[in-house]
């Protein structure tokens, strides 16, 4: 989970009630017509989905509304708002879910939390929890969350109060043994099975056991462990670590007291060697899945955030949306894939800088938000919860005032674009069909080194999300091995190609892509870059071969800028003596034509400064003979020595 910060102290400036006011007053009229697209009754899986009594279709599309859990004792925000008012938020958004976090210390020893306003513009607010402890708070905030509506997961998230998750990676500690952590979810069960919305329909369906269990505990692989990991010994299920044992032994006595209940479990973070996100690795649940006692009650979850936050060992240049698919397709999407559960991203989050809500660099966060949304989009039996609603939080939705407008428009538009919300959206349909090839596509150069794409946007089919795939080349039959795929995954229907060389031809095609495949090209559009100012350079190249092994081998590159001009973009090229071919690049975009190899810089290498160079270009490639190094470079058309 993203960390969380103290919620700041109650003489903040107060505005005025009146969302509050309209807020309640639509919840009162609409009430009725709104429960309705929740679905009835208790929810419950069926295969891959999600369904409710009757049957039909539903998806969580939560939010993350942490407090319980930290040492506050209480959701954070009702220092200024009214807890009404957030809850109006969270439904005016479009979430039927909210992910509520606790700690066992807070369910065992509640306290009177003392961060809560009481007074915002000279009108109380949060009257009516003056005086009560952090559980007949939860208490308030479940029973009027369901009068709007909407559901609630109850997901321990610690053993004592605090920030973050359990750093020992399990889901006990010395003070809160596993007993302690059984009996307090037999009392939240007990104590929520009665809570239900005008219609009837219950507030709380689930239980996330405990969040984020890891092997990697405070010493080694001291933490939870999943049956079967080579790392752990096999991690026998009579194992103190063995973690699907455990949620084992914790859904038996929960669904005693209610058996309609939907139970989480969460993976871990390492299986057979194979690390990731700490509860995000669910591939020993592929050989030893957890068992109920009660069938269509387990939904298996998972959390996943951005190079931001950790730069996993898949983020780096050679990143796409491809790779992450395949990423997560890996560590959990392959259980909702092959039908055999639902799957929950119970966490994943960023911040809200445009670009960190999309981009096309290689690794980034941005492009890790965008892909992760297309890929929910691509795959609606997936459930999801975005973490977090929290103002106070880098990753937060609202603002630290938790004032009713989300910080970001971007980031606010694209959770809708895969909500299943409040305001009768129907359920999602299985994408089934290839989208229609793009038209319009136009290429207008503005600069000597930037070319500006636009095309028009498909309408997707039934139940798919549509990204866009962007090729060029320098040959006038562009196609999909003779050109650079230079942007994958866009959501907007426009892109400015950068870094391009003066006075040059470009030929572009774009392709609609969705779960089903790729629409194949749209008709061709060329520009030609406008003339540059003319510098002379002067360079030199260093080639090295790195490594080598019969029929291949890896070079690296560095480009020196040794003349007395800095050099904004370049274009490398050489010519192979014996018939070496190029299988990989990184850190540019590479071709090659018979024995000639073009190499242009990217987005974020293109500058060579006076006196200083571009390293980090490197390549494999095979090879047959004495593999000779090229002995002639020209940068921007001048050989280098």
């Amino acid at each position: 989970m993203r960390p969380c910060f103290p919620v700041a102290t109650t003489n903040r400036r107060f505005s005025s009630l009146s969302s509050f006011l309209l807020i309640l007053t639509l919840g009162l009229v609409l009430g009725p017509s709104l429960l309705l697209a929740q679905g009835t009754g208790y929810w419950h899986t069926k295969g891959n989905e999600i369904v409710d009594s009757k049957g039909e279709t539903v998806r969580i599309a939560g939010i993350n509304w942490y407090g319980f859990e930290t040492a506050d004792g209480v959701v954070h925000g009702l220092y200024d708002q009214d807890y009404h008012v957030v809850l109006g938020e969270i439904e005016a958004e479009g979430f039927n879910s909210i992910r509520l976090p606790f700690s066992n210390q807070v369910v065992e020893s509640p306290w009177v939390p003392s961060a809560i306003g009481y007074w915002k513009g000279g009108e109380p607010i949060n009257a009516d929890l003056r005086g009560l402890t952090s559980m007949q708070i939860m208490d308030k905030v479940i029973q009027a969350a369901g009068q709007l509506g909407l559901r609630v997961i109850l997901d321990n998230h610690r053993s004592e109060a605090g920030n973050g998750n359990d750093a020992s990676g399990l889901w006990y500690s010395s003070k809160y043994p596993e007993s302690k952590w059984v009996s307090d979810w037999v009392a939240l069960a007990t104590r929520y099975k009665g809570y239900a919305d005008t219609l009837g329909n219950p507030t709380v369906i689930g239980m996330d056991l405990r969040n984020e269990p890891h092997s990697i505990g405070t010493s080694g692989f001291n933490g939870a462990c999943w049956t079967g990991d080579t790392d752990v010994k096999g991690c026998p299920a009579s194992s103190a670590q063995n973690w699907p044992a455990a949620a084992e032994r914790a859904a038996v006595a929960i669904l005693k007291i209610n058996p309609s209940l939907l139970i989480f479990v969460e993976g871990t973070d390492c299986y057979d060697g194979d690390c990731g996100w700490q509860g995000g690795n669910l591939e020993g649940a592929a050989k030893f899945p957890v068992e109920l006692p009660v069938p269509d009650r387990l939904v298996y979850a998972a959390h996943d955030f951005g190079p931001d936050l950790y730069r996993q060992k898949w983020f780096n240049s050679g990143t796409t949306a491809a790779t992450l698919d395949t990423v997560w397709s890996n560590y959990w999407g392959y259980l909702s894939e092959s039908g055999k559960a639902p799957v929950w991203m119970g966490e994943f989050g960023t911040e809200n800088a445009s670009s960190e809500l999309k981009s096309n660099e290689p690794g980034s966060q941005g492009q890790w938000f965008e892909s992760m949304i297309g890929y929910l989009g691509n795959h609606p039996a997936i459930q999801w919860s975005y973490w977090a609603l929290n103002g106070e939080d880098s990753y937060g939705l609202l603002d630290g005032n938790y004032d009713k407008t989300p910080v970001s428009a971007l980031k606010e538009d694209m959770l809708h674009s895969i909500r299943f919300g409040l305001a009768g959206e129907k359920p999602y349909e299985p994408c089934s069909a290839k989208p229609p090839a793009p038209q319009g596509l136009t290429a207008a150069a503005v600069s000597s080194t930037a070319i500006e794409l636009n095309w028009d946007g498909v309408t997707p089919p039934a139940g798919c999300a549509v990204t866009y795939d962007l090729y060029r080349s320098t040959e006038s039959s562009v196609t999909p091995q003779t050109g650079e795929l230079i942007a994958t995954s866009l959501t907007q229907t426009n892109f400015p190609d950068k870094g391009l060389t003066a006075e040059t031809k470009y030929y572009y095609y774009v392709e609609s892509v969705d779960s089903e495949g790729s629409s194949g090209s749209s008709a061709f559009a060329s520009a030609t870059t406008k003339a540059g100012p003319v510098l002379p350079i002067a360079c030199h190249i260093d080639y090295t071969v790195t490594n080598e092994w019969p029929g291949g081998f890896q070079a690296a590159l560095v480009i020196h800028n040794t003349g007395v001009n800095p050099i904004s973009s370049w274009t490398l090229k050489w010519s192979f003596a014996d018939g070496q071919v190029i299988d990989g690049a990184w850190n540019t975009a590479e071709t090659q034509s018979g024995s000639t190899v073009t190499m242009h810089n990217l987005s974020y290498n293109g500058a060579i400064p006076v006196g200083e160079g571009i390293y980090g270009i490197g390549f494999v490639g095979t090879q047959s003979g004495t593999n000779a190094e090229p002995t002639k470079f020209t940068l921007n058309g001048t050989v280098c020595k």
